[in-house]
C-alpha cells in the first residue's frame, strides 16, 4: 500500500489564538499506541484542555483527549494520558529556555497527519487579558472594514 501524502487535519484549537498571543510555533511528532492512531484516523481528538511541558529534557503533551478506539479490546489506551513529543535537541533547549520566562506556556494549536505520521503544532504563547482580547477583535474588524472599503473602491461602487 502506498504511503499517505500531504496533510490531513484531525483537530484544531481555534480558541487558542483568541486566548493567547502566539510568539513561536513548532512542529513535533507524537509517540502513540496503535489504538490511538486508529482513533485519530477516524478524526476524533480534542485539544481544548491540552498543554505541553518540558520535564527532564523531554517534552510531554498533557490534557489532550483522544477517545478510546471503538473496536479496541484490552489493548485500548487511556484517553487523557501524557504523550511524548518528538523534537530536536536544539528545539527542546530553546523552548525550555523561553518557558522559564514568566507568562510563556506551550499550547497545542493543531493535530494532523503529515505524510502518514501524526504531528502536533505547538506554540509558545503568552496569555491575553480580557482587554487585550477586545483590542485584538477591534483591530481585526477595522482591518476587515478597510479591506472591504478598498474592494468597493476598486470595483467602482
Amino acid at each position: 500500500m502506498a504511503r499517505e501524502q500531504g496533510r490531513k487535519l484531525i483537530a484544531q484549537n481555534k480558541k487558542a489564538r483568541h486566548d493567547y498571543s502566539i510568539e513561536d510555533v513548532y512542529e513535533a511528532g507524537l509517540v502513540l499506541t496503535g489504538t490511538e492512531v486508529k482513533s485519530l484516523r477516524a478524526g476524533r481528538a480534542t485539544l481544548t484542555d491540552g498543554f505541553a511541558s518540558i520535564e527532564d529534557g523531554e517534552a510531554w503533551l498533557r490534557g489532550v483527549h483522544i477517545p478510546e478506539y471503538d473496536l479496541g479490546t484490552w489493548t485500548n489506551h487511556e484517553p487523557r494520558r501524557a504523550r511524548k513529543l518528538l523534537l530536536t535537541r536544539d528545539e527542546l533547549r530553546r523552548i525550555a529556555g523561553k518557558t522559564k520566562e514568566s507568562g510563556l506556556t506551550l499550547i497545542p494549536l493543531s493535530l494532523y497527519f503529515k505524510d502518514g505520521y501524526a504531528k502536533v503544532e505547538i506554540a509558545l504563547a503568552r496569555g491575553r487579558k480580557s482587554y487585550d482580547k477586545r483590542q485584538a477583535i477591534a483591530e481585526r474588524e477595522s482591518k476587515r472594514e478597510t479591506e472591504r472599503a478598498v474592494g468597493r473602491r476598486d470595483k467602482g461602487l
